[in-house]
């Protein structure tokens, strides 16, 4: 029992002894664990919308993959309202406000044309009237470039009506801007703030909850708002 004892005290000793005698970088690459081959690693594909680049390294460190996630952009939003009306709302993929935008834009600037038009044919009129331009060479010809609609007013000399026309008109194409810029403000204000709740939670696991109960104690209902803390 003594040699088997001394013989197996021995062995351990010599293998002890072989085993320091192993490198450290041998020893390292020993325990270190298999590295994966870049080839291999799994390339993400990324449909949701996120503001971060994500870059996933080998055990080595020395080769990487950048995996870059598309970013919904609330200023670019923002910028392409202010360019054209409904491309922001395009970029949202709010499509069915594209033509609402349109339309709302659409309908003051189209009242702004159609009131100048009309502003500048009284206006004219007005000139010949409050020049008292029917005589001369030249009256045949400024009397053909009144508009029919308003002839009959020059040549009763209605100056007054004119000048009420005129200041309507006028007044008109004032509101006309007023309005295009207030739906075009309006514009940017709805591409913008959609921009933002895009990536607003809207799912179960929100933070705070509201959820009917009983109150404790009785058998009365009640409202309790569950906070979760993460």
């Amino acid at each position: 029992m003594t040699k088997i004892f001394l013989n197996i005290v021995l062995i351990v000793f010599l293998c002890k002894c072989g085993y320091s005698q192993i490198p450290d970088t041998a020893r390292e690459g020993r325990n270190k664990p298999a590295e994966i081959p870049t080839d291999k690693l799994p390339v993400l594909s990324d449909t949701t919308q996120y503001n971060d680049t994500s870059v996933v390294k080998s055990q080595s460190g020395r080769d990487s993959i950048v995996i870059k996630k598309k970013v919904h952009s609330p200023r670019k939003a923002t910028r392409r309202s202010l360019i054209i009306p409904g491309w922001g709302q395009a970029y949202n993929k709010k499509y069915w406000k594209v033509p609402i935008v349109w339309g709302a834009i659409g309908v003051p600037a189209y009242l702004f044309t159609y009131n100048k038009k009309w502003y500048d044919k009284t206006k004219y009129a007005l000139s010949i009237v409050a020049n008292d331009r029917y005589t001369g060479p030249a009256a045949a010809d400024s009397l053909s470039k009144v508009d029919p609609e308003l002839r009959f007013l020059v040549d009763a000399k209605e100056q007054g009506s004119l000048v009420n026309y005129r200041n309507d008109f006028r007044r008109n194409m004032d509101l006309s801007i007023l309005f295009t810029l207030l739906f075009w403000g309006l514009n940017v204000v709805d591409a913008t703030v959609d921009a933002h709740l895009i990536n607003f939670d809207v799912s179960d696991e929100l933070s705070l909850k509201v959820k009917p109960t009983i109150m404790p104690n009785s058998t009365n209902p009640g409202i309790s708002l569950v906070v979760n803390f993460r």
